[in-house]
């Protein structure tokens, strides 16, 4: 499909109206933090619907909404962790699960920091390789097979407060993985979570709180690009239709994740990667 470029950076999202705004919004706050990639349904729902593709920066602006959603949806446990750790400090008690908690949030994010920016002029370029339907659909299936090995190998038995800052550095190691398209942010830290032996909600919720710092660094980034890349009024209106339906459908998702792991196994999330996958490469063949 054809793309629309503003100094370089794909501002697909400019051709949509309100309506595609609000729906494709809906579709990446879901998808942004369940483990299934946002990225795959911002390519494929666009596809199958005949729309132009929003663009990687209509992605990255998105996790804002995504943000938005984790601290409304964890302001209790965000508020315990910063008013525990100043008292940890206060205390000299670094050993603290929330002061572990905290470091851990800024060492996991160091990995995908330092990759994004090295891989930035690739990963925002207009017609760039990495938003092929094909590296989508392949990414999808590999990341369906690491699942399904996470979750007959794992222990589960692991919980938030038993983490340490290994763990945190390997997550955020399996994170960096999110810069292809396909893999999805959430289904890397999930999936490396669960390798660990922590259970599904807790490999969930490590992976929401985890990604917090990663996911403000990348709105804000791309954020400040497009103020400099000078995009009109109806372009910025397009972005706060899809952050306003993006917010209340991220809410959602986490909502319906953290009980839906708590019950039950990860083998509908993984069945339903691997027919994507296979459904997108099934397209890219005909």
């Amino acid at each position: 499909m054809a793309e629309s470029c503003a100094s370089g950076i794909d501002t697909g999202f400019a051709t949509l109206d309100v309506v595609q705004a609000a729906i494709l919004g809906g579709v990446q706050g879901i998808t942004e933090l369940l483990p299934i990639s946002s990225t795959a349904h911002m390519r494929l729902v666009p596809y199958v619907m005949g729309w132009a593709d929003p663009g990687s920066a209509f992605s990255a602006i998105m996790q804002l909404a995504a943000l938005a959603a984790v601290i409304s949806y964890f302001r209790r446990d965000l508020s315990s962790i910063a008013k525990q750790s100043v008292r940890a400090l206060q205390t000299r008690d670094f050993g603290h699960p929330d002061i572990r908690l905290l470091l851990g949030m800024i060492v996991a994010t160091v990995p995908i920091g330092v990759a994004g920016l090295a891989l930035s002029s690739t990963l925002n370029a207009c017609g760039t390789v990495l938003r092929e339907p094909w590296v989508i659909g392949a990414a999808s299936l590999a990341m369906a097979f690491l699942l399904a090995a996470a979750e007959i190998l794992a222990s589960h038995h692991r919980n938030v407060g038993g983490s340490r800052l290994r763990d945190y550095l390997i997550i955020g190691l399996a994170q960096v993985g999110a810069l292809i398209p396909g893999v999805s942010r959430s289904g890397s830290t999930f999936t490396a979570g669960m390798f660990l032996g922590f259970s599904r909600e807790a490999s969930a919720r490590l992976s929401f709180l985890l990604g917090l710092p990663a996911i403000t660094l990348a709105g804000l980034k791309e954020l400040a690009v497009l103020l400099h890349a000078g995009i009109d009024a109806h372009a910025w209106l397009i972005l706060l239709v899809g952050l306003v339906t993006g917010s209340l459908s991220a809410f959602i998702a986490i909502w319906g994740l953290l009980r839906f792991v708590e019950r039950l196994s990860t083998w509908p999330i993984i069945v339903y990667r691997a027919v994507m996958g296979a459904l997108i490469l099934a397209m890219v063949l005909a």
